[in-house]
């Protein structure tokens, strides 16, 4: 905001240099002996008339008028022309008094226009940035349901791990460490390398798979490049949470699939799991939040810029998200959301 009261000053500045420059030359080209004391008395009147007037306009902006603006601003008309007077070389009289009033009423009209272009311009810069700090809070909102929720599955994994005296238990701890420092930390940039995000999904996956057969349930399969495009971070893993909640109990190798297509500025993710047989009355799991919080995520960091295709066939359920414009700088894609 300071940087934009800053650009005001110096256009006022550059305005008034070049109406003084202006007003100087055109005396000098009329041949006015005196056109040093009349251009400083004209722009002294000016600056008077035009920066009270701003002022007075400061002070009443937003509030009922109850006269005394009024009263202000009959004083600055009736005294604009005075501040010329003292730099005139002749004798004062009333006739020179008058012709300047229009010159009085003139800059009263312009320090009104430019208050009221300031007002606006600020005004618009304070409702963007409410709106960005609306934004970024509901995004820091949703992304803290994150770490419960996807805790909350993952210790009841390793809390049957543990029950059953599993040697695969420690290992379990450390991947969920690992996980975690990876949400605490890594997890806080607007965006990450997809290869990040990527591992961070294998290591849940390996996480998940210690609950199966040794044979790995979900494969993965990735085509691009991914080191060529970074995205929002913990987009993917609420697409995975569904897959594997949704399937059934008992699943084949491949049951699952994940496919990965980075080209040029798109990326394609998809998800795919067969659909497990709904007992005759379903008790909702505490804490599910998934694709509701995916697509509001979805809608504040990509607006305009992401699909969101859901497909069930009844045995197969399958989840495409398709991203787009994935190598637009940070700052226009914050600005491209101020907007929506």
């Amino acid at each position: 905001m300071e940087r934009i009261k800053k650009i005001f000053r110096l256009v006022h500045l550059s305005l008034w240099v070049l109406l003084t420059f202006l007003v100087a030359f055109q005396l000098g080209s009329e041949g006015d002996t005196h056109w040093r004391s009349t251009t400083a008395g004209f722009i002294a009147t000016c600056l008077y008339v035009f920066y009270a007037h701003f002022h007075v306009l400061t002070q009443y902006t937003g509030k009922r008028s109850d006269g005394g603006y009024w009263l202000r601003l009959a004083g600055i008309v009736l005294t604009g022309p005075l501040p010329f007077m003292l730099f005139y070389h002749k004798e004062p009289d009333i006739g020179y008094y008058g012709m300047h009033l229009f010159s009085v009423v003139l800059f009263v009209f312009l320090s009104w226009l430019a208050r009221v272009t300031e007002n606006l311009v600020l005004n618009t810069i304070r409702k963007e940035q409410l709106e960005k700090q609306a934004a970024e809070a509901e995004l820091h909102y949703l992304k803290s349901q994150i770490n419960p929720h996807f805790l909350f599955n993952t210790l009841n994994n390793i809390h049957t791990l543990v029950y059953k005296q599993a040697p695969a238990a420690p290992e379990a701890v450390m991947q969920l460490a690992s996980l975690m420092r990876y949400m605490i930390y890594e997890s806080n940039a607007a965006t990450v390398p997809l290869s990040r995000e990527l591992d961070y999904v294998r290591d849940y996956v390996s996480l998940q798979q210690l609950r199966y057969k040794p044979s790995p349930v979900l494969d993965l399969h990735i085509t691009g490049n991914p080191e060529a495009c970074s995205v929002a971070p913990l987009l993917f893993i609420h697409l995975l949470e569904n897959a594997y909640k949704h399937s059934p109990a008992r699943l084949e190798p491949g049951a699952l699939r994940v496919e990965v297509q980075v080209q040029a500025d798109t990326l394609v993710f998809r998800v795919q799991n067969p659909v497990a047989r709904k007992p005759a009355n379903p008790l909702e799991e505490p804490g599910g939040i998934g694709l509701p919080n995916v697509r509001k995520r979805l809608a504040l960091l990509y607006p305009g810029q992401h699909t969101l295709a859901i497909h069930d066939s009844g045995l197969i359920f399958t989840v495409t998200l398709t991203l787009h414009g994935l190598h637009s700088p940070a700052h226009e894609r914050q600005a491209h959301l101020l907007h929506h």
